[in-house]
């Protein structure tokens, strides 16, 4: 039994999954950061909740890492209802999305992360679910065909995405709350640090943990990753606890610079002042040339490089801005940068 929890990538999933899990806030009052979005919910569960009614459905947009199912999640446990959760991919034809709906209670919460993968033939159903708690099913083939409406319970869709942009207007339309999750700040994810520390049982200088948080991209997900990577090199090379002296050595191992960038990061701006001499480059071209997916360079990469301020996004493509050629070391061109 012992050599299986040791070699069962299963049981290692598991358990991840349940660390992951136990630095998650539960409530509103524990969820650090997006303050506005945080206080205009309190008002919307608050009311929902004296009108007797779900809440009105909600959409969640912004980069990955920044606490869209975490949110939805504290959604769910303020309004005392279940949750269930599915991504856009996995709903792949109508009869799958009326599965979903016809197992909810009243009240329940229905998550869809990439909600903007749904295909059309499965949003078109879900158009009179989120209006009228209606189902319309077709039953049969050809001539016999009949169409038949169901009744659904009152249940709150909260939809997630990192591409507001790519959903079709009739679907934002229908969501009654629309919120966008902002990059955090480096105290905001200090406290974060801080408080995940405590729940893994491990000490962390103040100075520790803010050096994290500046590494981190202006996101949770990537803080609490970093975290656990630091902790390792605590408790290897030094007595468990988190010294500055330790963070700075870890951090520098893993290639994180002090502004979070990554290898990837820096790969990306050298190549668009190397190979494309500081000149704007399009998407697709530079997604060939670095070998990574144009989806991965817009929602993980662009952001935090956009926010501050080493690339911009201008008429004729991706530029690299002044701030990034001092960053990294390399004199700034002759020619003028283009207008964003």
């Amino acid at each position: 039994m012992e050599e299986e929890r040791i070699i069962n990538p299963e049981l290692e999933d598991a358990s991840e999954e349940r660390l992951e899990n136990s630095l998650r806030p539960k409530t509103l009052d524990e969820y650090i950061g997006q303050d506005k979005v945080k206080e205009n919910m309190k008002v919307y569960i608050e009311a929902a909740k004296k009108r007797g009614e779900p809440l009105d459905h909600v959409l969640l947009y912004g980069p990955p890492g920044l606490g869209k199912t975490t949110l939805s999640n504290i959604i769910s446990n303020e309004m005392n209802s279940n949750i269930k959760i599915t991504s856009g991919p996995a709903i792949e034809k109508p009869g799958d999305l009326a599965a979903l709906l016809t197992n909810l209670s009243e009240f329940d919460v229905l998550f869809i992360d990439e909600i903007h993968r749904l295909s059309k033939s499965v949003e078109e159903i879900l158009y009179p679910a989120l209006e009228d708690y209606t189902l319309d099913i077709i039953i049969g083939k050809g001539p016999s065909a009949r169409s038949i409406r169901l009744d659904l319970p009152k249940f709150t869709l909260i939809g997630a995405t990192t591409k507001a942009g790519s959903l079709t207007t009739p679907l934002r339309d229908r969501f009654g709350i629309v919120s966008r999750l902002e990059l955090y700040t480096i105290e905001d994810l200090t406290t974060i640090i801080k408080r995940s520390s405590r729940i893994l049982g491990v000490e962390i200088e103040e100075d520790a943990a803010k050096e994290i948080a500046r590494r981190s991209r202006g996101t949770p997900r990537i803080g609490n990753r970093l975290l656990k990577r630091v902790r390792d090199y605590a408790i290897v090379l030094g007595d468990g606890n988190i010294t500055l002296k330790i963070a700075k050595h870890a951090l520098n191992k893993l290639e994180i610079d002090e502004l979070g960038l990554d290898e990837i990061d820096r790969k990306l701006l050298e190549t668009m002042i190397v190979q494309y001499a500081g000149r704007p480059v399009g998407i697709e071209a530079l997604s060939a040339t670095i070998g990574e997916e144009v989806d991965t360079i817009e929602d993980v990469y662009e952001p935090y490089l956009i926010q501050i301020g080493f690339i911009a996004r201008t008429l004729r493509g991706r530029q690299v801005l002044p701030p990034a050629y001092k960053h990294l070391g390399y004199s700034m061109p002759s020619f003028e940068m283009e207008e964003a």
